[in-house]
């Protein structure tokens, strides 16, 4: 079973308010729960051979939205951090941001780009470990739009309910306030 994780350290973190915060660690637990909860209705129904269901079908399918909204909340708030951490030149993530869009400034204009896009999702520098290369990519829905096979490294959430409460519908206040509060450190240790 998993467990969700504690991010209350985040309370008090600039450009986000604890409401905001705390609405939203609410929405990640719902994602844990329900994850164990299909878990355990798929393990069921397995038992009782009933796996050529519609039911089975369907909490099959399912159960991809809410691992990947739960995994991707986990990125999301483990990316933060309060005054945030500059990304160190010379490491080697800063390195592949460079070669792959020609500056970090460059880099962060398509990010922001894309993280800007209308409608709900994810904004997610990926890596592709069998190229060698990094991309922003766009997520939908928590699982459709993953790149198979990449490794998320800096994870945006784009939802409502990650601006809302503290930017109406301003999406660009938040993402400033995100961008601020990335923990690059954090990052730059998710290439490894």
């Amino acid at each position: 079973m998993y467990t969700a994780q504690n991010y209350k350290h985040l309370l008090g973190l600039d450009g986000f308010s604890d409401k905001a915060l705390e609405t939203h660690f609410t929405l990640y637990e719902g994602y844990v729960t329900n994850t164990n909860k299909l878990l355990e209705e798929l393990n069921n129904l397995l038992k009782e051979d009933k796996t050529a269901t519609p039911q089975f079908a369907e909490l099959k399918r399912r159960f991809g939205w809410e691992f990947d909204g739960m995994r991707l909340h986990e990125l999301y708030f483990s990316t933060l951090k309060n005054g945030g951490a500059v990304l160190d030149a010379n490491s080697t993530l800063a390195q592949k941001i460079a070669r792959d869009f020609g500056s970090f400034e460059m880099w962060e204009k398509d990010f922001r780009a894309t993280a800007s896009m209308r409608g709900i999702g994810w904004a997610i520098l990926s890596y592709d470990q069998d190229a060698d290369r990094l991309v922003n990519v766009w997520v939908n829905e928590h699982n459709s739009g993953h790149l198979a096979g990449t490794v998320p490294l800096l994870v945006c959430d784009v939802f409502e309910h990650a601006f809302m409460i503290d930017y109406g519908p301003k999406r660009a206040g938040y993402i400033d306030a995100f961008m601020k509060a990335v923990d690059w450190q954090n990052v730059a240790n998710r290439l490894r």
